[in-house]
């Protein structure tokens, strides 16, 4: 049978090492952590993505020359960004801004509502454009999709960066 060693036994990862403890920053320190490293607003992403939306949609009428073609790139592009806004908004409430409990069943909630429509905006999809073309509707979603990427690189090259943390 094997003994189990006691727990004086073992030796620990930072032995012998002294830890210094946590400084606070000053203002002008925490001004410039925050600058460094600002959040996105969900609104701008999802701005960007109708843009991008309304780009491809415009370009797929005009390199085909069918208008079926562009309304139903747009209609991807619709089906990423109504539902996203919807999640936006109810993330942004107050009530999911009051406590954390509420955040993350906020969170679940609205993810929830949001596939929920997506799904029925795929279903609906041939009775409200007509002549649908499938293809288009996807490269319009997919692209809509991963404008994230594109808005989230566009913000973080138009913003000043901070070169110095005064110390930190």
């Amino acid at each position: 049978m094997q003994k189990i060693k006691s727990s004086a036994e073992y030796k620990t990862w930072d032995e012998g090492k002294v830890e210094e403890p946590a400084q606070s920053l000053n203002r002008e320190q925490a001004a410039a952590l925050r600058q460094q490293n600002q959040s996105f607003s969900p609104w701008v992403v999802l701005a960007g993505q109708a843009a991008v939306g309304a780009v491809v949609a415009l370009a797929a009428w005009l390199l085909t020359g069918q208008q079926n073609i562009g309304w139903s790139a747009l209609y991807g592009a619709l089906a990423v960004v109504l539902p996203g806004a919807l999640f936006a908004r109810g993330l942004l409430s107050k009530v999911t801004l009051m406590n954390p409990a509420a955040a993350v069943t906020g969170f679940f909630v609205w993810e929830m509502v949001k596939i929920g429509l997506v799904l029925a905006m795929l279903f609906a999809a041939p009775k409200l454009v007509a002549d649908l073309s499938w293809p288009a509707m996807l490269v319009g979603l997919v692209v809509t999709m991963k404008a994230v990427w594109l808005v989230i690189w566009v913000e973080t090259q138009a913003q000043p960066k901070s070169k110095n943390l005064n110390g930190i």
